[in-house]
């Protein structure tokens, strides 16, 4: 089981994501980024931030 805290990398954001590898983590978290966010495309530049911030719980 996978686990990632979106304010490990933007502080103030309170968002929390699990998933059983890092492809389920970031399916949730490239629609986080844009939605709460504002990124500009899912992915472009979350992914390389949120990928060595995750976790296993």
């Amino acid at each position: 089981m996978k686990t990632f805290h979106c304010g490990d990398i933007i502080p103030g954001c309170e968002a929390s994501f699990s998933a059983a590898d890092e492809a389920g983590i970031l399916a949730q978290t490239r629609r986080h980024a844009v939605d709460a966010h504002g990124d500009p495309e899912p992915g472009s530049v979350s992914d390389a931030l949120v990928l060595p911030a995750i976790r296993t719980v």
